[in-house]
C-alpha cells in the first residue's frame, strides 16, 4: 500500500451576515516575507457544498440519504431545521426539498448555467490558481467560470455589486487570505448552497488558504472551515481542498457523495 506525505491547500471560508466596504492587508500580513506557493490544480472531495464540523452546528445537509447512508445525489432535500436559518431562509430550502421529492428539479445556478456567484461557487470540484504578485485568477472547472483577486488593495469606497463580487487578497505569512464584498443578490438563483439557501446585499465573505502536509493512503484529504452568522448564532463547517489528481485522469470524491457518511469528519 502506498504511504507517504503530501502538501494539501486547506482552505477557511468564513461568511458574515454584513459587508464592510473597506478592507486592506493588517499590520500583520507579510511585507517581503517569503510567499507560499499555491499555483496548480486542485479537487474539492467533496460534494454537495462543504463538510461538516465534527461537533456543533454546521452547514445545511442533504436528508435525503442512501441505502448506505450516504448523501443521495438524485435527490436534493436541505435540512430545513438547521439552526443557522432564518424563516424565510428555511421556507425556501424547505420547499425546493419538497420539489425534490416529488421527482422535479428547483432551478440553480449549475442546472440553469448561470454564474455561480459566491460562496456558491465553492461546491466546485476542480480549482486551478494561477498566482502573481499583483493578482491572482482562480479557475474553476464548471463552465469556465473565472474569479480574478487584487492583491494588497483595498475595496472601492463605492462597489458595484458584480456576479462574484469584489475581490482583494495579501498574504498573512503562510497564508492567503482573500475578502469578497458586493456580490449580487438581486440576480436570479442566488443561493449560498445548491439547496437554495438565501442571502442578501450585506454577504460578506473570507477565504484563508494555506498549505498542510497530511499522511496520506491511497485517497487525498484535507479540511475547511466555513462559519456562517444568523441572528440565533453561527455555525462551522469543514471540508478542503487537495492535489488535482486530473492529471492522472481521475478524481475521488469524499464526503456526501463519497465513501464517508455526512456526519463524518474528513480522514482517508
Amino acid at each position: 500500500m502506498k504511504v507517504g506525505r503530501r502538501n494539501y491547500l486547506l482552505l477557511a471560508v468564513t461568511v458574515f451576515g454584513q459587508a464592510v466596504l473597506t478592507a486592506s492587508a493588517p499590520a500583520g500580513s507579510t511585507q517581503g516575507a517569503a510567499v507560499p506557493d499555491f499555483s496548480g490544480m486542485w479537487v474539492h472531495p467533496y460534494f454537495p457544498g462543504i463538510e461538516p464540523p465534527a461537533s456543533g452546528p454546521g452547514p445545511i445537509f442533504n436528508r435525503s440519504r442512501r441505502p448506505d447512508g450516504v448523501s443521495n445525489t438524485r435527490e436534493f432535500v436541505g435540512d430545513y431545521t438547521n439552526p443557522i436559518l432564518k424563516p424565510k431562509a428555511a421556507e425556501v430550502v424547505k420547499r425546493h426539498g419538497d420539489i425534490s421529492l416529488a421527482g422535479g428539479a428547483y432551478p440553480t445556478p449549475s442546472n440553469q448555467c448561470w454564474p455561480s456567484g459566491v460562496p456558491y461557487i465553492f461546491f466546485q470540484i476542480g480549482v486551478q490558481l494561477l498566482q502573481q504578485p499583483d493578482k491572482i485568477t482562480i479557475l474553476y472547472l464548471r463552465d469556465h467560470e473565472v474569479r480574478r483577486v487584487r492583491m494588497n488593495e483595498s475595496h472601492p469606497a463605492h462597489v458595484t455589486p458584480s456576479w462574484y463580487g469584489d475581490s482583494i487578497g495579501h498574504y498573512e505569512g503562510g497564508t492567503l487570505v482573500i475578502d469578497t464584498v458586493a456580490a449580487r443578490s438581486d440576480r436570479p438563483y442566488a443561493m449560498v448552497d445548491m439547496y437554495g439557501t438565501l442571502y442578501g446585499p450585506a454577504l460578506h465573505v473570507v477565504e484563508r488558504y494555506r498549505l498542510v502536509d497530511y499522511e496520506w493512503e491511497e485517497h487525498v484529504c484535507a479540511e475547511n472551515t466555513i462559519r456562517f452568522y444568523s441572528t440565533d448564532g453561527q455555525a462551522a463547517v469543514r471540508g478542503g481542498l487537495s492535489p488535482s489528481s486530473f492529471r492522472a485522469g481521475r478524481a475521488t470524491h469524499h464526503g456526501e457523495s463519497g465513501p464517508i457518511s455526512a456526519t463524518s469528519h474528513a480522514s482517508c
